[in-house]
């Protein structure tokens, strides 16, 4: 019997080759494609027969629990395909992790981040490594948009998951209250007096009249443990789709963003590079600054710019160790690849920054420009409505507007304020940018949403700013950021893609800053290796669009 239905099967075989003339349409490909003979006859074989294999699809999700830049637990998620029959391992992804937590919070409360951290990690390896993985296997991984959709149902399930918990929660406390208040107390308290009203006292001064009263902090947004799992899922399906079309993630990423079509030029995003951060509980009595940023001008390539920052802050440096100086009072170089020093004042510092430049003959406004992150939000005395710009000098809103347009006409190789204001101070943002916008860019950084309520409300919170830090961090899918750069560019907002505080060294995050043609580049200072790997991305990335023809 067995014997019988090899025989057919053999038949069958010898008919289908007949029928589809299969030996002489062998022959024509070898003559079409091998007029003579190559040094690897099967390997050519094998490349032409690929073209017809079946298109890999995504066999398995791994996740890993790795550290950061700065030694802080993250999400490393590798990708495993389906490829001619193989199971191939194709690329991995790192995610960057960021804290809400401003530097100057108290112990506990950095001690709380980093054990919601640590569990949150834990969280997200475990959904990659099951729920993800079992969700997207076969999934074809070139088809970014109905990746990124399982990934948003799953991730909106267990957000309302988390509301049922919470709600469960919030009801069993209220029982317990309700329980509380039936049982019956051993001792009656007395009334509590009445505080008599002083007479004749005099009349207390109105403050509502005088100082307007500040909008109170809005909540920040909760993030989900485990939410990491659903940006590093995403970006991971992205890298890999990359890899397997053999194109850079960069033009993987305009191509998704430009429905497919290849752009014929592509143009580098500008590096916001990071000389100076300015810790705001340092010791000394500036409070204003946060980082202090090189911005080269246009007409350099990126690799002439580096070259003059680098060339600036050997300067710099040598001017804060000189002698009769005295060293930082604070680590030398910071979390963000930078140096750390503090000011006493604004101008002490924009001063010194002339000095380096004039140093080495370059002129600021000229040959380099400046931007400030102010982190503002860092800044509120919320008991006395203003801010503390300097060590006891304390500004309301609208004096800090004033002090902006000062401080811009007087130092016009300012070109970009970060986060000068809270993102509640929204009369506020309207004067700044009615007197400033025409002079320099006003960016939304802790002052924007996060980046699901940017998409819902398309406003980008505060309509009237120039442009939007976007950070690719937690839940944040790669179709989000195309999606969003697609609003911001439709309203005539500067895309910034910048570098979270906890940075690991995947490179990313600057493909898709190419990619989605962000107007610039913010990662930090160019020391610290997780760091200054992503500007070594950038200058291979000039060289091949270059290469190609391809740099605008």
């Amino acid at each position: 019997m067995e014997a019988d239905e090899r025989r057919r099967l053999r038949r069958e075989a010898a008919e289908y080759y007949r029928g589809h003339r299969v030996p002489e349409r062998m022959e024509d490909v070898l003559n079409a494609l091998f007029p003579r003979c190559p040094d690897d006859l099967y390997g050519e074989l094998a490349n032409y027969f690929s073209e017809f294999s079946k298109a890999p699809v995504i066999s398995k999700l791994v996740g890993r629990k790795v550290l950061d830049g700065v030694g802080q637990p993250t999400l490393k998620v590798e990708i495993y395909c389906t490829v001619k029959n193989y199971e191939q391992r194709i690329c991995s992804i790192v995610m960057a992790t960021h804290s809400q937590i401003p530097e100057n919070a108290l112990p506990e409360k950095i001690e709380a981040d980093e054990t919601e951290r640590n569990d949150s990690v834990h969280t997200a390896v475990e959904w990659v490594n099951e729920s993800l993985t079992t969700m997207l296997r076969d999934l074809d991984p070139t088809d970014q948009c109905q990746a990124d959709k399982m990934l948003d149902e799953y991730f909106a399930k267990k957000v309302e998951e988390m509301k049922e918990i919470e709600k469960r929660k919030e009801e069993e406390k209220e029982e317990e209250e309700e329980l509380a208040k039936v049982t019956p107390s051993t001792a009656s308290c007395p009334p509590a007096p009445t505080p008599k009203k002083k007479k004749g006292g005099k009349p207390g001064k109105k403050m509502s009249e005088e100082v307007k009263p500040i909008p109170p902090a809005e909540p920040a947004e909760p993030v989900l443990g485990g939410s990491l799992a659903i940006g590093g899922a995403s970006l991971a399906i992205a890298k890999a789709a990359a890899t397997i079309s053999q194109v850079p993630l960069y033009l993987h990423t305009a191509q998704l963003k430009h429905s497919q079509e290849s752009p014929k030029e592509m143009t580098l995003p500008l590096p916001m590079v990071t000389l100076l951060n300015c810790e705001k509980k340092s010791p000394t009595k500036l409070k204003l600054v946060k980082e202090v940023m090189l911005i080269p001008p246009v007409e350099l390539s990126l690799k002439q710019g580096i070259e003059r920052v680098l060339d600036i802050q050997k300067e710099f440096t040598r001017l804060l160790l000189s002698p009769g100086k005295t060293p930082p009072p604070l680590k030398i170089i910071s979390h963000l690849g930078c140096l750390t020093t503090g000011y006493d004042s604004l101008e002490q510092l924009l001063l010194q920054m002339q000095t380096a430049c004039n140093n080495i003959d370059l002129e600021l406004g000229t040959d380099m420009y400046l931007a400030i992150n102010c982190a503002a939000h860092e800044l509120l005395d919320y008991d006395k409505g203003k801010y503390e710009i300097l060590t006891g000098t304390f500004k309301s809103p609208d004096e800090m507007v004033a002090m902006y347009v000062e401080m811009i006409n007087n130092f016009p190789f300012i070109i970009g304020l970060i986060d000068p204001l809270r993102k509640e101070d929204r009369e506020q943002w309207s004067s700044i940018c009615h007197a400033l916008g025409s002079k320099c860019y006003l960016i939304a950084e802790d002052a924007a949403m996060q980046i699901s309520k940017l998409k819902t409300d398309q406003n980008i919170n505060i309509a009237m700013c120039s442009g939007v830090v976007l950070k690719y961090i937690n839940q944040t899918k790669v179709s989000d950021l195309i999606e969003l750069t697609g609003i911001l560019d439709g309203q005539r907002h500067i895309t910034i893609l910048g570098s979270p505080d906890g940075e690991s060294s995947d490179e990313s995050l600057v493909d898709l800053a190419v990619g989605l043609g962000a107007r610039f580049l913010k990662l930090g200072g160019l020391s610290r290796g997780e760091r200054v790997a992503k500007y070594n991305r950038l200058l291979a990335i000039e060289e091949e669009l270059a290469a190609n023809g391809a740099l605008r």
